[in-house]
């Protein structure tokens, strides 16, 4: 029997599991406690989990232009687009990586952005130190770099973006 796929919304019971999702990837995202989700979950346009038989494997949340979040990353595109979702972090469960997820959550998002008649997505991802795996998953997804930045602690940032109508998806 094939293994079960679902996305959907997040729900208040999936919380543990994003927080155990997100330590587990702490090495390239920023860290999430219980109120740290909090906060992001209130201000984010959506969040969406991919169950595999019915245990969530893989999250995506997103923000809009104007949200109350207060990442650098983020501000950095609301000062410069009017209009964007943008992708704060793809989290894949470690032994779910390399089996489509990701690519099932950033379709997702692009959906999500036409329906809601956005004309980009954006995202960020490190540079230095370098994560090349992430610059050829959304090179593959249409993101191209739009500008650099230094964060606190000397790590680079490749702020990207994609036009949602040139999107494969």
């Amino acid at each position: 029997m094939a293994d079960e796929l679902h996305l959907r919304d997040v729900r208040d019971d999936d919380r543990p599991t994003l927080l155990a999702l997100n330590a587990a990837s702490v090495a390239v995202l920023s860290p999430m406690n219980d109120a740290r989700l909090d906060q992001l979950l209130a201000a984010s346009a959506m969040c969406r989990v991919v169950e595999q038989n019915r245990d969530v494997r893989a999250f995506v949340l997103a923000f809009r232009e104007g949200a109350d979040y207060d990442s650098v990353n983020y501000r950095w595109f609301d000062a410069r687009y009017p209009r964007f979702l943008y992708v704060d972090r793809v989290v894949v469960d470690t032994a779910c990586r390399g089996a489509g997820f990701g690519q099932r959550l950033y379709a997702d998002v692009f959906e999500r952005a036409r329906r809601d008649d956005v004309p980009r997505v954006t995202c960020e991802f490190d540079v230095e130190p370098p994560n090349p795996a992430s610059e050829r998953f959304h090179a593959r997804q249409g993101f191209v770099e739009v500008g650099r930045q230094t964060l606190p602690g000397g790590k680079q940032v490749s702020l990207q973006a994609a036009d949602v109508a040139q999107s494969l998806r």
